[in-house]
């Protein structure tokens, strides 16, 4: 037993019937995302051949995602939680109805299925913020990372097996078969969130509505947005992961770096995600191991660092077996770094403000990325593709030295011990102390 635990700690899925209901509707989700996102890319390259119209799927998901996902955070901490995750994914499962439809009825219109594509993402955005303050209210506090590292997982492998699961949907029934199956795939998230408990806000950021806010709340919900900034393990954590997103984005590099080095096969063009995917579901694994460390800080420092060095020797490897032993062991640092920030971000915001510190984080996630890979595809232009991998990926651990010299409480920080109470902010004093 104490070997398994080892490797992947599924107490979690054991022991707390809500939180598996919300895994297994998570990963329904994720699973149907990806398998809808090839779709799309493929019906409107279909449409119209045209690459600025493939590009306009990232604008329509990138915008709402991020207006949407402060939105969410506002709403999250003030009022049920599972009210917002509930309709946001009423929202998701409308959309994907959509989409169906929209291939059903032969659409030729790529406005409208951008228009579908947004208003997917936007649902999904507005319920983003409080889905990820769930785990912290749903596990004890020595499970949380345990059950983030098992979200974690369900994601990688979605991400691995959906866009294969697309190729073969897509070639042997269509565009509508793909899209249904992102319809049900939501229709079951639907019914798990259904079952989930009432999570009301904690503290006194809900409990101001209705009647009078005193000084004390006053000051709580104006620093709602601020806190992150206070705390020096919230904006050091969010700062390691935007500097190593931000700085060292590979993806859009991987098809000129396939044409340049490998001959432009696309399945070795495949091969790049999949390893990033297989480095993940390793570490995921694995991450029974990683969640009982509890210098969190440093580990998120350490797996960063390691994701921009894996990505810069990336950049300079030659043979194929080199590159996609690189791009896994990044995939790998990623899936570490991504479960101790969650964890750390959800143990060290007061619940009271957990709905927009969530919303900043999910902004950071979504926005990072993109703008990493436009800035890795213009660097790569101006040099090529090598350079900008190098540069990015050494920059990125520059960055992320430079935080962690500058941050003594984020290399410190410890989890809570296993036998420690979940935390908890009950009244306008505490989480008005906590802020300051």
């Amino acid at each position: 037993m104490r070997g398994r635990v080892r490797f992947l700690d599924i107490g979690p899925l054991r022991n707390s019937r809500p939180f598996r209901d919300l895994w297994l509707g998570t990963s329904a989700s994720q699973l149907g995302g990806h398998i809808a996102n090839v779709a799309v890319l493929a019906q409107v390259w279909d449409l119209t051949g045209d690459p600025v119209s493939t590009g306009a799927i990232g604008l329509a998901t990138g915008l709402p995602m991020v207006l949407f996902g402060l939105l969410g955070g506002a709403l999250a901490d003030a009022m049920d939680r599972r009210a917002v995750v509930r309709a946001a994914t009423a929202g998701q499962l409308l959309a994907a109805a959509g989409l169906c439809a929209q291939a059903l009825a032969g659409n030729r219109s790529v406005l409208l299925l951008l228009v579908l594509v947004a208003a997917g993402a936007a649902s999904g955005a507005l319920g983003a913020p409080a889905r990820r303050t769930f785990p912290v209210r749903l596990l004890p506090s020595g499970q949380v990372a345990s059950g983030l590292a098992l979200t974690n997982l369900s994601f990688q492998a979605a991400m691995l097996a959906g866009p294969a699961m697309a190729g073969l949907i897509i070639a042997r029934w269509g565009f509508p078969a793909a899209y249904a199956t992102q319809t049900v795939a939501m229709a079951i998230s639907t019914l798990t969130v259904i079952r989930l408990p009432v999570m009301k806000p904690e503290g006194a950021a809900a409990a101001g509505s209705g009647r009078r806010l005193e000084r004390g709340e006053r000051r709580l919900e104006r620093g709602g947005w601020l806190i992150a900034l206070r705390r020096p393990t919230l904006w050091g954590s969010m700062a390691t992961d935007l500097s190593a997103t931000l700085l060292a984005m590979p993806i859009a590099l991987f098809p000129l770096i396939n044409e340049v080095r490998f001959g432009g096969n696309p399945q070795t063009l495949g091969l790049f995600l999949s390893a990033v995917a297989v480095g993940g579901i390793t570490a995921g694994l694995l991450s029974g191991t990683v969640t009982r460390w509890r210098r969190a800080g440093l580990v998120q420092l350490s797996a960063a660092g390691v994701w921009g060095l894996a990505l810069a020797c990336f950049g300079l490897a030659g043979p194929l077996w080199l590159a996609l032993g690189c791009l896994a062991v990044a995939g790998a640092a990623d899936t570490v770094s991504v479960v101790t920030r969650s964890a750390l971000v959800q143990q060290e915001t007061p619940d009271a403000y957990r709905g927009r510190v969530s919303s900043m984080e999910h902004v950071i996630g979504v926005a990072g990325p993109e703008l990493g890979n436009f800035r890795g595809g213009l660097l790569a232009a101006a040099t090529s593709a090598s350079f900008a991998l190098v540069a990015g990926g050494l920059s990125a651990l520059l960055a992320i030295a430079a935080v962690a010299s500058a941050n003594a409480p984020l290399r410190a920080y410890r989890t809570p011990p296993p036998a420690a109470a979940k935390p908890t902010v009950s009244g306008a004093t505490e989480a008005v102390t906590a802020a300051s």
